[in-house]
């Protein structure tokens, strides 16, 4: 079965499942104007935001320090991340926007693509191996965009957090983190973490992911680290769909087909 025709069985699955949950029978005929007597007509703004898709940023913080740059590593991450935007592009836009940025830590953290709305990402620059690994850096910089009202207005839905790593963090990363935890809205993210290799921190990247039916993803070949943001994908996509986005979703990690990358073990 290809990925898109899974990710649609996926997505049209959990959405029936949802809706037949929500409504058990199907809602009587609404009449124009019924039950309005008496209540003051909507405003202008506020009919534009309920007809405008709301938000859904996608922040990946990747780490791309000196180690990723053996056994296809970094290689393998750049068309996982290519062929995610390019799902998140096609999505319906109807309920939700995917907007996505990249922050990446290797020497120094930076925002490699700014947020941004998927279909409107265009063509992602590579990323390249080099220098240390300043997680911290990279949590204060994914705090500071969370806490950012302009850039991520309050109809925004639940952001979702991707952490990728095949090292130990080399600076201050738990107060980052911490701050990360407890700030007003960055507490509220959703947050997956995927540890790629033996030499990978597992118990640092087991206390980043927070959701329940997503724990931390162990990636020990190239094929892994794109099944891991195909699951990514599909649970967004699902997000999309939903009448109610901000509720928990399914993740489901893909088998790899036949023409994903050699499987070089790290």
């Amino acid at each position: 079965m290809g990925f898109a025709k899974y990710n649609e069985d996926i997505v049209s699955r959990y959405v029936n499942d949802t809706r037949d949950r929500a409504s058990p029978s199907a809602p009587k005929e609404i009449q124009p104007n019924a039950g309005t007597k008496g209540k003051k007509p909507m405003s202008g703004l506020k009919q534009f935001q309920m007809n405008t898709a709301r938000p859904l940023p996608v922040v990946v913080l990747a780490d791309v320090s000196g180690s990723m740059g053996s056994d296809g590593k970094i290689e393998a991450l750049n068309a996982a991340l290519k062929e995610m935007v390019q799902s998140f592009a096609e999505q319906s836009r109807l309920r939700a926007e995917i907007q996505v940025t990249l922050i990446t830590f290797g020497e120094v953290a930076q925002e490699h693509l700014p947020l941004t709305p998927a279909n409107q990402v265009g063509t992602l620059t590579p990323l390249r191996a080099t220098g240390r690994t300043p997680m911290g850096q990279a949590f204060e910089l994914a705090t500071a965009l969370l806490e950012d009202r302009e850039r991520i207005p309050s109809r925004a839905y639940r952001p979702v957090l991707v952490l990728v790593s095949d090292g130990h963090p080399t600076d201050d990363w738990q107060e980052p983190f911490a701050r990360l935890q407890s700030a007003e809205r960055a507490q509220k993210a959703v947050r997956y973490a995927m540890a790629i290799g033996a030499d990978a921190d597992q118990a640092m990247l087991a206390g980043f992911a927070n959701d329940p039916e997503a724990p931390l993803f162990k990636a020990h070949n190239v094929r892994d680290i794109q099944r891991f943001f195909r699951a990514v994908t599909m649970s967004v996509a699902v997000k999309t769909q939903s009448p109610v986005p901000d509720q928990a979703t399914p993740f489901v990690i893909p088998d790899a087909p036949d023409d994903d990358p050699l499987d070089i073990e790290f």
